[in-house]
């Protein structure tokens, strides 16, 4: 796994949660105007991908605990 600073994990966690906002808006959109089933499918999915990798920086930034 990469190695972050966490700045870059700051700036990569502002960008994914922008990107996870605008896929929410746009699939709110398409489901109020009946748009194409499939479309909204493959946004979905980018959305859940961009959940995920939001959730691993954001463990990123839990300091380990001491044993």
């Amino acid at each position: 796994m990469e190695t972050f600073s966490p700045a870059e994990i700051v700036e990569r966690l502002v960008a994914l949660r922008a990107e996870h906002r605008v896929l929410d808006e746009q699939i709110t959109r398409m489901a109020a105007n009946g748009e194409d089933d499939l479309e909204s499918k493959r946004l979905k999915r980018r959305k859940l991908q961009l959940k995920d990798c939001i959730a691993k920086l954001e463990s990123l930034q839990i300091p380990d605990e001491p044993a």
